[in-house]
This record gives structure tokens, sequence and C-alpha cells, in this order.
């Protein structure tokens, strides 16, 4: 019987090489705050990881299984406005007026499923750090992006970042929503069109993140060479008539 038990739980554990997280368009997209949870206590708070749902079984060692690229932006005067606790992070500098803001770059599946902590995450350096704060402004979000996702690319820390910087600066946001003066209200598919317009894209490359009525971003479907490509049902779409795009003044 024992033996029996034994090769049992050998043939489970060979089921799939890993188990992955719940579905990004059944579940709650992200945490409503793009930034990791801070213990004002703790020296290191700035660096702490923020709460994502975790993965049934750790990924462990098979990286860069994965269909394609979200490119997932966040609106840093929505995160500003609805989180008073954070109104020190970078991308809260009223001397900045930041619009968008890179969140992370994310390994996704055709089927929804998505890894997550595939390797043991080294802390990113320094300089990496310098080189990618003008479009992630948050040192924590950093480091645990790449321990989350960047893990999960088969690249290397340098290589990652550069990777997510090459994303965002391929990408054209359209001129009305650099930096918006007032206060814009669209409906999501105006938004997507106007994305994939400004990039001759398909439009269902692109897809709003929203909470109720609120903008809180765009997400970005690339392939793994960064090319446009469908989102398809792997991730959610946001259902609401309009939302609101806050200005960055």
């Amino acid at each position: 019987m024992l033996v029996l038990a034994v090769l049992a739980l050998n043939a489970c554990s060979r089921n799939e090489v890993k188990q992955l997280e719940p579905p990004r368009n059944t579940e709650p997209f992200r945490n409503p705050s793009p930034h990791p949870q801070r213990n004002p206590s703790s020296a290191a708070a700035a660096s702490s990881p923020e709460s994502e749902p975790e993965a049934t079984i750790d990924a462990g060692p098979a990286t860069s299984r994965f269909d394609f690229y979200v490119l997932a932006l966040s609106w840093a005067p929505q995160f500003c406005a609805s989180h008073e606790e954070d109104r020190n992070a970078g991308e809260c500098d009223p001397a900045r007026h930041y619009g968008f803001v890179v969140h992370g770059l994310w390994p996704q599946n055709n089927d929804s499923t998505y890894p997550v902590s595939c390797t043991r995450a080294e802390p990113v350096s320094n300089d990496v750090v310098r080189q990618i704060q003008p479009i992630m402004p948050a040192r924590g979000l950093i480091q645990h992006e790449w321990a989350t996702h960047g893990t999960c690319s088969g690249l290397t820390t340098r290589e990652y970042f550069s990777q997510l910087q090459r994303a965002f600066a391929g990408l054209k946001i359209p001129d009305e929503y650099q930096h918006p003066a007032q206060a814009v209200q669209a409906s999501p598919k105006d938004v997507e069109q106007k994305f994939a317009s400004a990039n001759k894209a398909p439009a269902d490359s692109f897809r709003v993140s929203c909470r109720k009525g609120e903008f809180i971003g765009v997400d970005v479907c690339l392939t793994k060479d960064l090319q446009y490509r469908s989102c398809g049902d792997a991730v959610r779409e946001c259902h609401m008539r309009q939302v609101e795009m806050l200005p960055t003044l």
C-alpha cells in the first residue's frame, strides 16, 4: 500500500509541470494598488511584495513556457487619488505629472492562466533600477515584478527589464491621453480603439482596466517578440459603459 501511495503521489506531481494562478479574467486582475504592500515600521518596506493571488504550486524551474506578454500600464493620477497612504510614491510626485507608468510585463497563456515566481529571484541591481525608474517609478514594484513575473520570462534580470523598456518605447500613447488637463469621460472601447489607431494595431490588442467607473490603466497584449496580438479571452475586459480618466495636473 505504501508503494502504491508513493507512486500515486509522484504521478500527481508530474501531471503538468506546474500549476498556475487563477485566470486573470475571472479573478481580480490585480491588487487595486500597483505597489507592493508597505509596512512603515520595517526598513524593508519599500521592497515588500504586493498581495497577488498565490499559485497553487510554485511555478518551479520551467521558465519561458508561456504564450504571450501583457504589458500592464497604470494610470498614475487614479492611483494617487485613491491611495492617500501612498502619496509619497514616486509616481505621485507633483512635479512630474505622471500619466501612464509601467506596472509590469507579464507572461500570459492563451487559456487565461499565467505562471508566477518561477525561480529564486536575486535583488535587482541598482543600475537596472535607475535605468527603469523613469517609466516604473516605484523601486519596490521593480523588485516585485522581477520576482513574480520576470523570473518566468526565461530572461536575465537585465534582459527582462530591457524587454520591458522596449515594449513601452514601442507604444504610442494617443495624444489626448498623454497629459489631459481635465478629466476625460470615454467608453472603454473608444479608448482601446484610439490606442489601436495610434499604434496601427488590432483593437483587441488593448484592454482597458477599470474599477467601477474609475480608469485604472491599459493592458497591451504582445507576442514574445513584442508584436501586437489579440488578447482574446485571456485578459478580462472592462464592461463599464464609461470610465473617467483623471487629469495629470
